[in-house]
């Protein structure tokens, strides 16, 4: 059987080959982009944490738990030294000073003052509880979605019971497209929210086996796309644990998705590289809630990647 892995570098290839070159809008930047594809993992056959470089598997269970808590603030983050949204909360920051009202002293710090001023506060400091706060973002989607009623609906509860009582059912679906924020409008005072790049996915059960399916509008297949095929997988993962099921497949499944130009050096050198085995990711036996679960319940076995392939980050959000 041939590795998982060759789906996302044979990606890799049929973008740097046959992708249309585009400009973002705001910088300018070249980038090869196609549209329509899909990926799919058998989570029987490891866990799909790419081998051809390192992925930062630390972060992205650390920002899954957070998700899954529901919660907006970076300060959980920031306290685990993971800075994959420092930059959204700092740009929430800097255009906070630009309204009198919300201006606050040495407000000209730079994002690394920002954020070891959020880490060194506590939780419920004004600061923290003002400047760390991102806003309707994934976590709020789906565990607090706010109702027209006044209500606030837990998606992923939701999902998990309807997992358990009617499997067979064929509308188990966790969106976090939510039009009265994603568009381009926003209240006076306040940016526009970030629009959901994963934007819904959907569990299905066959055979004793849950699989999930993502459909992702905009995709970094270089530096966002590893980290999110770790996270829906180990997502699938852990509602297959808490339903009884077994894993199925993950399939991933793509809007946009594009390579930067200033990545086009470092794919190249990734698809050299010829895949290792998966590794195996355990999780605690007695993990049974949704709402106590922590970074220790999960453990990696076996995972031997190549050296990490570093890029910078050329869209915030991928717009």
């Amino acid at each position: 059987m041939k590795h998982q892995e060759y789906q996302y570098l044979n990606l890799l290839k049929d973008v740097m080959e046959n992708g249309f070159e585009k400009h973002e809008f705001n910088s300018g930047i070249m980038f090869k982009s196609v549209f329509g594809r899909q990926i799919r993992f058998d989570l029987s056959a490891g866990f799909p944490l790419l081998t051809t470089k390192k992925v930062f598997l630390r972060g992205i269970l650390h920002e899954l738990i957070w998700f899954l808590r529901g919660d907006s603030n970076i300060k959980y983050l920031v306290d685990n030294d993971v800075h994959i949204w420092d930059e959204w909360g700092y740009k929430r920051f800097k255009e906070a000073q630009k309204n009198s009202e919300f201006r606050v002293q040495n407000s000209e710090l730079t994002m690394a003052e920002y954020v070891a001023k959020i880490k060194s506060l506590p939780a419920d400091h004004k600061f923290v509880k003002k400047f760390g706060e991102l806003g309707p973002v994934y976590g709020v989607q789906w565990r607090r979605w706010p109702a027209s009623d006044g209500r606030k609906i837990d998606q992923v509860k939701w999902a998990i019971e309807k997992i358990k009582k009617t499997p067979e059912r064929r509308h188990i679906v966790i969106s976090a497209w939510n039009p009265e924020f994603v568009y381009e409008m926003a209240k006076p005072g306040q940016s526009v929210a970030l629009p959901p790049c994963h934007t819904l996915f959907q569990f299905n059960v066959i055979n004793g086996k849950l699989s999930c399916q993502l459909y992702q509008r905009s995709a970094d297949l270089f530096l966002g796309v590893p980290f999110n095929i770790a996270s829906y997988a180990l997502f699938t993962m852990i509602f297959a644990h808490l339903t009884g099921y077994k894993p199925g497949e993950f399939v991933h499944t793509f809007g946009d998705a594009h390579i930067y130009s200033n990545h086009f050096d470092q794919v190249n050198k990734q698809l050299k590289r010829k895949p290792r085995p998966f590794p195996k990711m355990k999780i605690n036996p007695e993990l049974k809630d949704i709402d106590k679960i922590k970074f220790e319940d999960f453990t990696l076995e076996g995972y031997d990647p190549y050296p990490p392939i570093k890029g910078e980050v050329t869209v915030v959000g991928g717009f």
